[in-house]
């Protein structure tokens, strides 16, 4: 079989050069539409019922909603685990089911059940709601909207949340990929009836009444239509409330024939709504900002771009003085991520190529054989298309090129040194001579070389079997290097036997290569050291019985991570108050932190910005004596004050604690939400 496909391509060279066009094609327009990321995403299946009570105490809502959420949930199938967080005024449930379930029927099964839940909840005690269809890498664009200082004093943080709420988040809706904009930081607008007891008291009317006039004054209504001189005449009624003018000629009853009006007992303005959640940045107090949050199984780069081009559509729509302003924005560490990998892999394709060239001797032939590198990712990219893995650089960054060529090589290497045979030396062969030359190399070397190929495939069978976020991690990887080595696979029993019989001639003297002198060269360092080997077997054994026994004991004692740690580029810090500690306090204390690192880290330090509590959607149920402080830093070469990260945080940490008051605890972005996603908590380790 192996001898008869080498055979077929060798004779059939047009064919062969065709299909390679056809893999070249293929594999770049897979390459450029395969879902890129940072890391894989290793957010279990999840998902988050999110019940706010504005009114209601800690233990109420862990008695009449998270209680009946959990009961109702519990006898879903495969549900792996549920845990909740009770607070005031909020309840996150959080069911966890198994990874086959898909996205939509978990949900579904959900939804069926909270019919029944929400009857089991007492009338005014809140609703419960599914969190949007997203995951810890969902988060993939923060921004703030930021004022110029001509503007400062034109807007308050009540108008720049109206203007997030009412423009920004309405005009981000349609951009595909988003399932979400989580809005934070201000004061949402109000507006407030407050009544003067002693009017109310001396016109004998309730405040209940108040309540149902407001009410029943505040809605527009239809009354079909009636049909006059040959034309319909549509019948509305308006009775929407636009204004305080409007609320304030609302009619509450009618005494001895004289309307009551609100005016009569009450003072109409603007107020706010209660916050359970601030927003602060660069040391300057309140602001305001929004996430982006991507839909489950999307492509972040492509969303990230649509969201890129609508910013910059809705920015053009925005007041005077107010900008849009990204400060984490996921596409920067994609293109750093992706840079590296590409950075990696080429130089160890210029290193493979190198070596090849030098010490095969033979420019045609080193060629030949790092050629297959670039066809081999391509084809890896053509399966990673079908099979939806996406590129990251855990998938990207495992594949080994030394592996990859092995089988090239030693064809390469076999052709050339039948044609280095005296009686081919200064020889001028045909294309026939030449093809059964390739045929006699190829089939040597791979009756015995695909066998070594087929078991380093079966190698990480394995590993297609982990479950939960050891899978999720490891799968992408063990599979992109498996197609890789599949590509190779193919190629060498047809593109490389194909490409020796066209391009390797035989040298014209005889005559000894650099290569083959740095061969002679490490041939003669190493001969003596085996014969010895072989001499004193037994020492050699005692030797490594040492080394192995010496190297577990050493093993044993090491420290361990499940994946090594990602350099984010940015850092995230907790910013941990006394339980209990109220929301302005919080407020305060995380403007004091900004400040004074802003102040002794100036060219470290972009800009610090810091979420308190929760945002309108609490997928993240912080409390309101906890902040998640987001710093991102400058590039390190313009950093002055600290030599790397390590310096950098060891220096963050020591003027974090000349605050009073204040616990704190370093990450990063994205490991933060990992660990809050999967666990429950935002540290490592707890």
């Amino acid at each position: 079989m192996i001898n008869k496909i080498i055979e077929f391509s060798i004779k059939n060279k047009l064919f062969i050069g065709l299909m390679v066009l056809v893999l070249i094609v293929g594999g770049i327009y897979s390459m450029k539409n395969i879902p890129l990321d940072v890391s894989p995403d290793i957010t279990n299946n999840q998902v988050q019922i999110i019940t706010v009570a504005p009114n209601l105490g800690t233990e109420d809502i862990e008695q009449f909603i998270t209680y009946q959420v959990e009961l109702g949930l519990s006898n879903l199938p495969k549900v792996d685990e549920i845990r909740s967080v009770s607070r005031f005024g909020l309840s996150v449930v959080t069911i966890v089911f198994d990874d086959d379930m898909g996205t939509y029927l978990p949900r579904q099964l959900v939804s069926e059940a909270l019919t029944e839940i929400k009857e089991n909840i007492p009338e005014g005690f809140g609703e419960p709601t599914m969190s949007p269809i997203s995951t810890g890498l969902g988060e993939i664009y923060q921004y703030v909207l930021e004022v110029d200082k001509a503007h400062k004093n034109q807007y308050d943080s009540k108008q720049l949340r109206t203007i997030q709420d009412w423009i920004v988040k309405r005009q981000m809706a349609m951009t595909p990929g988003v399932v979400e904009i989580n809005s934070f930081g201000g004061d949402i607008k109000q507006y407030e009836v407050a009544i003067d007891p002693e009017r109310l008291k001396s016109m004998n009317i309730s405040i209940k009444e108040i309540f149902e006039a407001v009410n029943n004054n505040n809605q527009n209504t239809g009354g079909a239509y009636i049909e006059k001189n040959k034309k319909v005449n549509y019948i509305r009624g308006e009775g929407l409330a636009r204004n305080i003018v409007d609320i304030n000629n609302i009619v509450i009853k009618t005494i001895n024939g004289s309307p009551v009006f609100v005016r009569d007992i009450a003072e109409v303005h603007f107020g706010k709504a209660i916050r359970y959640g601030a927003f602060t940045r660069n040391g300057e107090g309140g602001a305001v900002g929004g996430i982006v949050m991507m839909l489950k199984g999307a492509n972040s780069n492509e969303v990230i771009s649509d969201v890129k081009d609508r910013m910059s559509q809705i920015q053009k729509s925005l007041p005077e003085g107010i900008t849009i302003v990204p400060f984490l924005d996921r596409s920067e560490m994609i293109v750093k991520t992706t840079s590296t990998v590409v950075e990696n892999l080429t130089l160890g394709a210029l290193i493979v190529i190198f070596v090849l060239i030098v010490i095969l001797g033979n420019v045609r032939g080193g060629l030949i054989v790092a050629s297959t590198i670039p066809l081999a990712l391509l084809f890896a990219f053509i399966m990673m298309y079908f099979f939806d893995v996406w590129a990251n650089l855990m998938s990207l960054g495992a594949i080994d090129f030394g592996i990859l060529i092995d089988g090239a090589v030693i064809i390469v290497e076999s052709m050339i040194f039948y044609l280095h045979k005296k009686n081919y030396i200064g020889v001028k062969l045909s294309q026939k001579e030449k093809d059964e030359l390739a045929y006699k190399s190829s089939s040597t070397m791979m009756n015995s070389a695909f066998f070594g190929q087929i078991i380093i495939m079966v190698v990480f069978i394995p590993i297609m079997f982990l479950g939960g976020i050891e899978g999720k991690m490891f799968k992408p990887m063990a599979m992109t290097f498996g197609f890789a080595v599949l590509g190779v696979l193919i190629l060498c029993l047809t593109y490389i036997p194909m490409m020796c019989s066209l391009f390797i001639n035989a040298p014209k003297k005889q005559k000894e290569t650099f290569g083959s002198k740095i061969v002679r060269a490490i041939e003669n360092f190493y001969r003596p050291i085996v014969i010895w080997a072989l001499d004193h077997s037994k020492t050699i054994i005692a030797i490594s019985l040492i080394l192995l026994i010496g190297s577990g004991v050493l093993f044993s004692r090491m420290g361990g991570e499940f994946i090594p740690q990602l350099d984010e580029g940015n850092l995230a810090m907790h910013i941990l108050m006394k339980p209990g500690t109220s929301l302005s306090e919080t407020e305060n204390a995380s403007t004091k932190v900004e400040k004074a690192l802003m102040n002794k880290f100036p060219d470290e330090i972009n800009s610090i910005q810091t979420r308190i509590g929760v945002a309108d959607i609490p997928t993240d149920p912080m409390p309101m004596d906890i902040g998640d402080c987001f710093i991102i830093l400058n590039p390190i070469d313009e950093w002055t004050s600290a030599t790397d990260k390590k310096d950098l945080l060891q220096k963050m940490k020591v003027v974090v604690n000349t605050i009073p008051g204040i616990n704190y605890e370093f990450s990063q972005p994205i490991e933060m939400r990992y660990n809050e996603l999967l666990t429950g908590i935002r540290e490592d380790l707890a």
